[in-house]
């Protein structure tokens, strides 16, 4: 994910070739998405987001390439206003109750891609072992980019469909998918899917995340 910027002369060039990817088909489409997504993460235009590539993965970053983290040193903080904070390395997180489900992931920005197998350990498991407070409201999300949150409220992220993913279609969680390890919600936005996490901070109030902040639903449901 490295290297400068991309100029407006190749971005325009990709459009081009996103229209032949609608074209010819979802196999093209799945190709050029994937050649895409380094570009898509240090692009400064936005205009890569406007290239046709049908219903499969875009790859998006609010803050250009983002680091790697190695998932032998990974490691999620529980924490805020909660009487038993804890710090998960991966394999702790493995080591816990796992919960699959395949479902569509649904971008606010109208794409979505059907039928995508998730595993991890609830958002729900993790807050009870927690133990909230009685000042407890909202849940934030926060990723290792050094920018990126989201939120829900506590009753939000204990919803059986809210993971701190760990597997994808069956492999460990990409970087350009947001691993070692992300948020899935299955009855959200994407947007409220956060990728790259860090940090499950309870807070005593619903404060808006980056897109929140910035226009997107507070609540993210599907369909709002």
């Amino acid at each position: 994910m490295d290297g400068a910027p991309v100029g407006r002369r190749v971005v325009l060039g990709l459009l081009g070739l996103g229209a032949v990817g609608v074209v010819t088909g979802s196999r093209v489409q799945e190709g050029l998405s994937r050649a895409l997504a380094p570009i898509q993460l240090r692009d400064p235009t936005g205009l890569t987001s406007a290239i046709p590539v049908g219903d499969t993965w875009r790859y998006y970053s609010v803050t250009g390439p983002v680091e790697a983290r190695d998932a032998s040193t990974y490691a999620l903080d529980v924490s805020g206003l909660v009487d038993r904070p804890a710090t998960y390395s991966l394999a702790d997180l493995q080591g816990l109750p796992q919960t699959a489900f395949s479902d569509t992931f649904h971008c606010v920005t109208g794409w979505k891609v059907e039928d995508v197998p998730w595993s991890g350990v609830r958002v729900a498991d993790l807050l009870e072992s927690a133990a909230p407070t009685g000042e407890a409201v909202g849940v934030r999300f926060r990723s290792f980019d050094g920018t990126y949150t989201t939120n829900m409220t506590l009753e939000q992220a204990r919803a059986d469909d809210v993971l701190v993913v760990l597997t994808m279609y069956g492999e460990p969680v990409t970087h350009d998918h947001g691993g070692p390890v992300r948020i899935y919600s299955g009855s959200m936005y994407g947007y409220k899917s956060a990728k790259w996490l860090s940090e499950i901070e309870v807070t005593s109030n619903n404060e808006p995340g980056y897109w929140e902040d910035r226009g997107y639903p507070l609540d993210g449901y599907l369909g709002e």
